[in-house]
């Protein structure tokens, strides 16, 4: 992949979960647990490619608070295994990546063992500047938004401009996204966004729709994607 002119920042929204359990006879969670496996081996694919900054719709404000709450509490301990696991840890000192959560899932879900975890691994690599890894839980993009208006307003900014609302979003450290993916999309014709997903961040981004459930998407459809991303890029002649 390193002859390609990659993205700067990867955003993936990485769906069929759930779906991925229940056609393999599996409980939801039991997806849950494949997906997270999924993004650690790809997270490490990712940076492989040379992209620097990848970021991960993990849950939504609504996931966290309409679905089942044993699916919920699932999810939590998964969330909070990984971030513990040693294998997390070794993998983003060795890329030099830096790792945040962003969203208000940790008020939503009220888990000490998660806040922990969280703050440790911020902490841990909180040096690194090489690569981004991020996590979005309990995400809105329109609440982000929102909240960078309330920031704004409260700094008595006279006239906003594009920088003073990127400055004062949540995810003001990152650079704007380049590439999206999201996963499991039944027609690829037509979709749905979610949430406002990364609103101002997404503005000039290529957008990618696959069938192919989270648990299933492989270092090989990232490297097409990312010959797609080229291709396109050298089209519109930037």
């Amino acid at each position: 992949m390193s002859d390609l002119k990659i993205p700067t920042h990867l955003a993936i929204i990485p769906d069929g979960n759930r779906r991925w359990a229940k056609q393999h006879g599996l409980l939801p969670w039991e997806g849950h647990q494949k997906g997270a496996e999924q993004f650690r081996t790809m997270a490490r694919a990712v940076f492989k490619s040379g992209i620097s900054s990848l970021t991960l719709w993990a849950a939504s404000e609504d996931n966290l608070r309409k679905r089942h709450m044993m699916e919920i509490a699932a999810l939590v301990k998964i969330f909070t295994q990984y971030l513990r696991d040693k294998e997390s840890l070794e993998n983003l000192r060795e890329d030099h990546a830096r790792f945040r959560v962003y969203g208000r899932g940790r008020e939503i879900v009220q888990s000490r063992a998660l806040d922990r975890a969280i703050m440790d691994l911020e902490t841990a690599t909180s040096s690194h500047t090489a690569r981004n890894l991020t996590i979005l839980f309990g995400y809105d993009g329109r609440q982000e938004m929102v909240d960078a208006m309330q920031k704004i307003s409260q700094a008595h900014v006279s006239t906003i401009k594009y920088q003073d609302i990127k400055n004062h979003l949540w995810t003001r450290d990152l650079p704007p996204v380049d590439l999206v993916i999201r996963t499991a999309e039944e027609d690829t014709d037509w979709t749905h966004w979610s949430s406002g997903f990364m609103m101002w961040d997404t503005a000039n981004a290529e957008f990618y729709f696959t069938k192919t459930f989270w648990p299933d998407f492989s270092e090989d459809e990232l490297g097409r994607v990312l010959a797609g991303y080229q291709k396109r890029r050298q089209t519109r002649g930037t």
